[in-house]
């Protein structure tokens, strides 16, 4: 899909470097076993006569299309400072050969180490290296850095994740998330793209069939691992925090999936590492929203300046994090700008920071315990539908709603703020005795701002499955009636809430469809009282000064065609007859044309998530993509399509994929494959 800066951020456009830049559209970095990754590379035009350090991005996402507009904003500004870039496709993608057979496999990990052992003994390379990258990028950037490569010098991660279990997009808190197959969906769209002919020739059609024969259906994979074992030890650095030596610098932003790690990653990492979080979503920080963008570029040039160039850029003096404290807004779907201020916090974890207690009681929240009391609840199915989506992108109406039609299904204890406010950074975590009538079942917690008019906020929130309330590993079923402890912590958040509001906890046995739904429906015991919300407070110093973030830049805008405009739509339907609830997704990325080498690309994506509010096994999940990629006579058009649902004791996934080839009248399918698998639910 198209990845472009938002015209609702303001970039300075930067167009002349302190070193002339010169590009290489594509360059072919050899591998061991024979196969070549393609690569599109920027560097000094006299990097051979003085070697720079280089910067890699390692993506699955097709640097010749997929990422082309996002990386002219970012790669040639490097460059630019005497860096050489390399954003290099993952074997199996763009123009790489081969076959990728999941997200972050060993030969995945392997090729990396190869590429950036090839990088460092090029002419133009001083020998150090350093790896950025989001989202795919930020994760590997990780999972690379454990395996210590020798000029492997430093990293930038953003939005990423050190538990690919625990804070992926497949399972939280033990549930599974729906977007196990949403996720899967738009990998199985992405794998089935073909190479351009005019990079690979004629070779381009042979290798798009050998993608389309090898390629899985991920879901069927990730169903198969359940609780977390082995399959998502892989991958997580959280197994062995000393592994990672290169310098990192990990990102996040508050409205985005992946904000736990950057916390995790300060507190645990023995080597020079510093935290930025800031209130975007799943983007690039110098052209995210909502705002305030900041100044990504200059802060990463820092980084690189000291640890690939030995320079001394006073990095190691900075703050271990600086995050963004936000307020109270309107309850919206999407932003462009979030009230708030930058903090900053010199030591992670911050003694400025002190968990504060409140009790769940049955007059609501209160300082001191209350009487012990049982209150249940047993929201409908549908509870949830005001969530929003797991991972926000900006395609539109994303994120949470007014969350009292979410309320309505939930038990909710609130607190007046107190004069001079509340504001917390860090992650809540609630403690509670609980008390099932059946043997699986969830429980999410949202932490609430209501305003003085009666809307009300989401802040942040958690979801766990309580039959893993003991742990991921080795879930076990609930005795129903039987009284058990629980701890539940929600997602780190920086906020203030401002005095005259009310806080609030919302407490629902249903997340959906953010989450799948337990087998059946359940009614849980509270039992109120001694049951604690913990706060961690930020207090602020008498004369905290304020904190400067750099400005956003960026290179050029690239030169990109639209021929179709975008458009993208979200409902939440009810059919009264029925009384089924749908949630309806419509993502048109439009069609556009990369004006230098003239592809085009045209995608659209749809989602249904649809169920019967009294009844959880009527969950159903319906994905369907199309893609087009053209030039002049020559086209193809991969239309994937994948279909979940649940019984009580298995998951069902279905899925198609057909390619076409051909214009018009001409075109013609050249595969069909059909994939069926059914997964034994494991306490899910």
């Amino acid at each position: 899909m198209p990845d472009t800066a938002s015209p609702a951020v303001q970039r300075e456009v930067v167009s002349a470097f302190p070193r002339a830049v010169r590009e290489i559209e594509n360059l072919w970095i050899p591998l061991a076993d024979g196969t070549r990754l393609a690569a599109r590379v920027w560097l000094p035009e006299d990097a051979e006569a003085a070697p720079v350090p280089a910067i890699l991005e390692y993506l699955p996402y097709r640097k010749r299309d997929g990422t082309y507009a996002r990386d002219e904003l970012t790669h040639p500004w490097f460059a630019g400072q005497g860096y050489a870039c390399l954003r290099v496709d993952m074997r199996g993608n763009g123009e790489s050969e081969g076959v990728m057979l999941d997200e972050y496999a060993q030969q995945e990990l392997d090729d990396a180490v190869e590429v950036i052992g090839w990088i460092a003994r090029q002419p133009w390379c001083s020998g150090a290296v350093g790896m950025m990258g989001i989202s795919w990028g930020g994760f590997n950037a990780l999972q690379v850095a454990a395996m210590r490569p020798p000029a492997l010098k430093a990293i930038v991660t953003l939005c990423s994740t050190d538990d690919r279990y625990a804070d992926d997009i497949h399972y939280k808190g033990g549930c599974m998330l729906s977007e196990n197959l949403g996720w899967s969906s738009t990998m199985f769209c992405y794998s089935s793209r073909p190479p351009d002919p005019a990079l690979v020739g004629e070779r381009w059609r042979e290798m798009w069939l050998e993608r389309l024969e090898a390629e899985p259906h991920l879901v069927e994979t990730w169903l198969e691992h359940q609780r977390r074992d082995a399959y998502w030890r892989h991958g997580s650095v959280c197994e062995d925090w000393s592994a990672i030596q290169a310098a990192t610098l990990a990102i996040g932003g508050w409205a985005d999936a992946y904000t736990n790690a950057v916390p995790r990653l300060l507190a645990n990492l023995d080597c020079p590492r510093k935290g930025i979080v800031g209130p975007w979503l799943h983007k690039y920080p110098h052209f995210a929203v909502p705002g305030p963008a900041i100044g990504f570029l200059q802060e990463a040039k820092r980084w690189w300046d000291r640890w690939l160039k030995e320079e001394e850029t006073g990095v190691e003096a900075d703050p271990d994090l600086r995050a963004y404290v936000m307020e109270w807004v309107p309850p919206a779907p999407s932003y462009r700008h979030r009230p708030g201020r930058w903090v900053a916090e010199a030591a992670w974890p911050s003694p400025a920071i002190a968990e504060r207690a409140w009790y769940l009681t049955a007059a609501g929240l209160a300082e001191a315990p209350g009487e012990e009391r049982a209150m249940t609840v047993a929201s409908p199915a549908d509870t949830g539908t005001a969530g929003g989506e797991y991972c926000q992108i900006w395609l539109g109406a994303e994120g949470p709603l007014d969350q009292r039609q979410d309320d309505a299904g939930s038990l909710v204890f609130d607190l007046p703020v107190p004069e001079g406010g509340l504001e917390i950074l860090g992650a809540p975590v609630l403690e509670l005795e609980l008390a099932s009538d059946r043997p699986v079942a969830q429980l999410a917690a949202r932490l609430n701002d209501v305003a003085p008019d009666g809307s009300v906020l989401r802040v942040t929130y958690g979801i766990l499955n309580l039959c893993h309330r003991a742990g991921h590993a080795e879930p076990t079923p609930l005795d129903p009636g039987k009284r058990t402890a629980v701890r539940l912590q929600l997602d780190d958040i920086g906020y203030r809430f401002a005095a005259g509001h009310r806080l609030r906890v919302s407490l629902s046995t249903a997340y959906w469809p953010m989450v799948w739904p337990a087998p059946e429906r359940v009614a849980l015991t509270l039992y109120a009282g001694a049951a604690r919300l913990l706060l961690p407070l930020r207090q602020a110093a008498p004369e905290e000064p304020a904190v400067a973030m750099p400005p956003p830049l960026s290179a050029r805008d690239a030169t990109v065609e639209e021929l179709r405009p975008a458009a993208n739509g979200r409902k939440v339907v009810r059919d009264l007859a029925s009384g089924e609830t749908a949630v309806e997704i419509f993502d048109d990325f439009g069609r556009q044309r990369i004006a230098p080498h003239g592809m085009e690309s045209d995608t659209v994506a749809r989602e249904r998530w649809s169920l019967n509010p009294a009844d959880p096994l009527s969950a159903r999940g319906e994905t369907h993509w199309s893609s087009v990629h053209a030039r002049g006579d020559w086209s193809t058009r991969p239309e994937p399509r994948a279909r979940l649902h649940g019984d009580a004791t298995h998951f069902h996934v279905e899925g198609e994929l057909e390619a076409w080839e051909g214009l018009g009248a001409a075109e013609r399918l050249v595969l069909k494959r059909h994939f069926k698998k059914s997964v034994r639910r494991d306490l899910m």
